[in-house]
């Protein structure tokens, strides 16, 4: 029985030597399946390699008719070698031709050939091609055979992705790792962004695969081991850490991956056929992430990003690479892509190059994603496997509104979009017309439109769309950016800059909503099984007097003697917004004390964002100087549907009957009471929710700057009164089958309104 004369070693040094030398791409390939074969003692060596059609090209052989090269394919899943690619897994066989997905393809010449060893040529999981080796005598090839044509694919897969291998494809195809690829996940954002991905964590770029000398590879691999070990622990045992939450989770998991005893021994195992330790991380984890994305088990998915990301930890720390991307190298027009980020990383990046962010995870409620809407970004989330699966500078569209990404994108695709944002320009364009028109209907109702922010570098939008001032102004995340808690002085400063860049607009200051999801790493909270209704927001500011204080006092210096709005959020009852009052006196008095202007004007008002302040409503309106309704949380509490799960949050339309019957009901008190209200949520920045808040009475809505143009120019062309009487019927009596969507939806059709 033949077997393999010398080992991978051998071979890999031959391949790195027929690496170097000045030949012409075919010629290469032609060499390197010769010595493929003539090291295995095979009669063939063949490299198929993955067009991006579909087909499988043969595009090298040793013991087939030269002639089949360039000419024979076989489509994905259609022979032994199509079965290889669709599955991602070697195969080896003592007789081919009596196995059920052989397929003949007589202008190879392949007929006395029946022993078949196939593996797949993987780079980051993806299949990129099929290498074979084949025999006329039956045989059973072994493991170490197996694992010697395993490590040399993982060469193969790098040298298809060179700029050379590009002489052997034929004009009008390409191979399948740069095909077009389209991603649909969840738009946080509207809008349309072209250009260059970055990688917000990019993955480190192996060059260096063939050892010279693998026990100095087995000892840096031990070191890196015990490195990267080292350093998961302190991280684990670091204060903030001490208690559990999904940080501490996602750790946890890095330890018991980075400890695995199988997982170790397969990276010296790699080591030990040829390949240096950096290549051994690599060809270790393309195996496992090809077995593993074609689970059918979600925690095994799941795990999968645990185990890209401590093959990447382990690479860094055996390259020294430092992470992430320096800002003077971001292109024009930059697009990043990650699979999740916190605000602070998002706003490193210098913002005047970056387009659009994609995101592998992430609700378009993420901190990240409020950032994005603030700086008026295009963003999309859970856009499954991209990140593997994009390459630094490919070209790339991301279409906010529907939520789709294209990576490389077709010329076809390309040109209907960029139609598309020379289209969204002219609107643009119509849309800074409109800014100093009062935002009145046709019928007389003027409705007053504020912007939501959070940042002040979103506040100069004011300009560009008339908006009559801000809101909500989130000051949580100053909070959810900083390294620590940020003192009195750095406060007043913010607040004072947000002031003077509003011009004498109002902004209201809602306070500190933090805790829940919005972790903030230097306020050490327990992990709760629903953190949405628990230790959060105002419950959080009154248990930690400290911090509301310090709040409102620089709130209050902030105004310098000018008028001040404040909002108290996450309002359960008028307890609680009487509570923070009294703190807000306290600090009155202290800044009378002090000497200090008191400002001319102060507003207290309560955020209507929990069920509960319903039935409050004849407590705290009397005692609010104004109210605002943070749709996202109150919809999310009266339907029981987590907005960040995905699988219920578009189960329940937030202007359905019951919901828009609560709205009403807040709108008609505070009518009662003589009490300003305002829609600072999501709905307020959706035309046919718009319509719908209009058409129940809410005539103030706070929305993020982008949405400014598109519900002015509805409000402009509309007929309101019989729009409220139809919905109010419906409201009374019930829609008779037709939802309030469809309602307003054939209104706006007989209004010609643009929606």
């Amino acid at each position: 029985m033949a077997t393999a004369i010398s080992g991978p070693r051998v071979l890999l040094r031959q391949l790195r030597e027929t690496m170097a030398e000045p030949l012409a791409a075919q010629d290469r390939l032609n060499k390197i399946v010769g010595l493929i074969a003539e090291n295995m003692h095979a009669d063939v060596c063949s490299f198929y390699v993955l067009r991006d059609d579909g087909a499988l090209e043969l595009f090298a052989t040793r013991g087939l008719k030269a002639e089949s090269v360039h000419m024979t394919t076989l489509r994905l899943g259609e022979g032994l070698v199509g079965l290889i690619a669709a599955e991602a897994e070697p195969l080896s066989l003592e007789n081919a031709p009596s196995h059920p997905s052989f397929a003949y393809r007589p202008e190879t010449g392949e007929d006395p050939y029946n022993a078949f060893l196939g593996v797949p040529v993987l780079r980051a999981g993806q299949t990129l091609g099929v290498l074979v080796v084949q025999n006329a005598e039956r045989r059973v090839y072994g493991e170490d055979e197996t694992e010697a044509m395993l490590t040399t694919a993982t060469i193969l897969a790098e040298m298809i992705a060179t700029s050379d291998f590009d002489t052997l494809i034929k004009p009008g195809q390409d191979i399948d790792l740069r095909r077009p690829r389209t991603f649909v996940g969840n738009g946080f954002t509207d809008g349309i962004a072209l250009g260059q991905v970055v990688l917000h964590d990019p993955r480190v770029v192996v060059t260096n695969f063939i050892a010279e000398d693998t026990e100095v590879e087995q000892h840096r691999l031990a070191t890196a081991l015990d490195t990267m070990r080292l350093s998961i622990d302190d991280m684990l045992s670091h204060g903030d850490m001490q208690s559990l939450t999904d940080h501490r989770e996602i750790l946890e998991s890095y330890r018991m991956f980075a400890h695995d005893r199988g997982w170790a021994d397969r990276l010296r195992e790699a080591i030990e056929n040829g390949l240096t330790a950096e290549a051994a991380v690599e060809r270790v984890q393309n195996d496992t992430r090809a077995r593993m994305m074609r689970s059918t088990d979600p925690y095994i998915k799941d795990r999968l990003h645990d185990l890209d990301d401590l093959a990447n930890r382990l690479l860094r720390v055996l390259t020294g690479d430092g992470k992430g991307i320096g800002m003077k190298e971001l292109p024009e027009n930059a697009v990043l892509v990650a699979r999740n980020m916190g605000p602070a990383e998002l706003l490193e990046y210098d913002r005047s190059r970056l387009r659009a962010i994609v995101l592998e995870e992430g609700g378009s409620t993420a901190h990240v994603a409020i950032v994005a809407k603030s700086l008026g970004m295009v963003a999309v989330g859970q856009a499954e496997n991209i990140v593997a699966l994009a390459e630094a500078g490919d070209d790339i569209i991301v279409d906010g509104p529907a939520g789709t990404v294209y990576l490389r994108p077709t010329s076809e695709v390309e040109q209907t979009y960029v139609d598309k944002v020379r289209v969204t320009a002219k609107r643009r364009a119509h849309y800074l017309e409109l800014r100093d028109r009062p935002a009145i209907t046709r019928d007389g109702v003027n409705i007053t439109l504020y912007h939501n922010s959070g940042l002040v570098a979103d506040l100069p939008m004011l300009n560009d769309t008339g908006a009559a001032g801000v809101g909500l102004f989130r000051t949580e995340l100053q909070f959810m950016i900083a390294s620590k808690l940020p003192r009195l002085n750095e406060q007043v400063e913010l607040y004072s800059e947000a002031i003077r860049l509003a011009a004498g607009r109002p902004i209201v200051f809602r306070l500190l909503d933090v805790g829940g999801d919005k972790v903030i790493p230097y306020l050490r909270a327990e992990a709760e099984e629903n953190p949405a209704m628990g230790f959060r927001s105002l419950r959080l500011a009154l248990d930690r007097p400290g911090l509301l204080r310090i709040q409102i006092r620089a709130l209050l210096q902030a105004a310098n003697g000018g008028p001040m709005k404040i909002l108290v959020p996450m309002v359960t009852d008028a307890w609680e917004f009487r509570q923070t009052r009294l703190v807000v006196n306290r600090e009155l008095e202290r800044l009378s004390h002090e000497g200090r202007p008191l400002p001319s004007r102060l507003e207290l008002g309560a955020m209507i964002e929990v069920p509960s302040l319903l039935w409050e409503l004849d407590q705290v309106l009397p005692e609010a100087d104004f109210v605002s309704i943070g749709s996202n949380d109150l919809v999310m509490f009266l339907t029981a549907a987590d907005r960040a799960n995905p699988r219920v949050a578009k189960a329940y339309d937030p202007i359905a009957l019951p919901r828009l019957r609560a709205l009403r009901h807040i709108v008609d008190s505070a009518r009662r009471y003589g009490v300003p209200l305002t829609m600072c949520g999501e709905l307020a920045g959706k035309t046919v929710e718009a319509l719908a808040l209009m058409s129940i009475g809410m005539t103030r809505l706070s929305m993020s700057p982008p949405s400014i143009g598109p519900i002015k120019e509805m409000i402009l062309g509309l007929e309101l009164e019989p729009i409220r009487k139809s919905v109010s019927a419906a409201l009374l009596e019930g829609s008779n089958g037709v939802g309030i969507r469809e309602l307003l939806l054939d209104w706006a059709d007989r209004q010609s309104l643009i929606i």
